[in-house]
């Protein structure tokens, strides 16, 4: 995925001024930012979500993209929404979705509505969904919110096998303290990412 140029005015204000983003295969990425920095704005425009003012977007491939704010329908089960969301992928089993629930560790709620589910395990969900057709690129907004310490570790398991599987995962959070487990850091502050480094790696 490549993003050139990006522009991105809200209620008269900047928010983003000329960005630049490229995601090669096989990188874990990060950007952080304070609340207001306009970082879900940007992954909404990487997602064809929004339109930026100005500038380019461009996916070589399928992506993934788990929004910060989860939309699920509360009368569905889990396993409906795996059924609804593979049929629109057009994916012939359920097997993948499946793989990801082990990992996340709720598969035990395969059965339960998501009206009745706790802000962490619908979190799970959000996530499954946005990974269950192996998206070559991956998007996700602050995507452990609300994850217990051994689901937060279960989520950085799963965002190392898409890296060593090749694929491109970016990681939008406004905590800086896992950037370790990043290969790239960038910092997005006055509308610009700044500060582009080596992580973990």
């Amino acid at each position: 995925m490549e993003a050139k140029g990006v522009h991105h005015s809200y209620g008269g204000r900047a928010v983003l001024r000329g960005v630049d983003v490229e995601l090669p295969a096989g990188v874990l990425v990060g950007i952080v930012g304070e609340n207001g920095a306009g970082k879900t704005k940007l992954l909404k425009i990487l997602a064809g979500q929004m339109r930026p003012s100005r500038g380019v977007v461009r996916h070589g491939g399928r992506f993934g993209y788990c929004p910060q704010r989860v939309v699920l329908n509360d009368a569905f089960t889990v396993r409906q929404h795996l059924r609804f969301f593979a049929a629109a992928y057009g994916i012939p089993d359920l097997r993948r979705a499946e793989e990801v629930i082990k990992i996340l560790g709720f598969a035990e709620y395969a059965d339960e509505r998501a009206g009745a589910l706790s802000g962490g395990t619908r979190q799970k969900l959000n996530l499954t969904l946005a990974v269950m057709h192996d998206p070559q690129v991956l998007l996700l907004d602050e995507p452990y919110q609300g994850f217990d310490w051994e689901t937060y570790l279960r989520f950085w398991d799963l965002a190392v096998r898409f890296r060593a599987a090749g694929r491109s995962v970016l990681v939008v959070s406004h905590l800086a303290y896992d950037t370790d487990r990043l290969d790239q850091v960038w910092r997005l502050r006055d509308g610009v990412l700044h500060g582009r480094g080596e992580g973990a790696g």
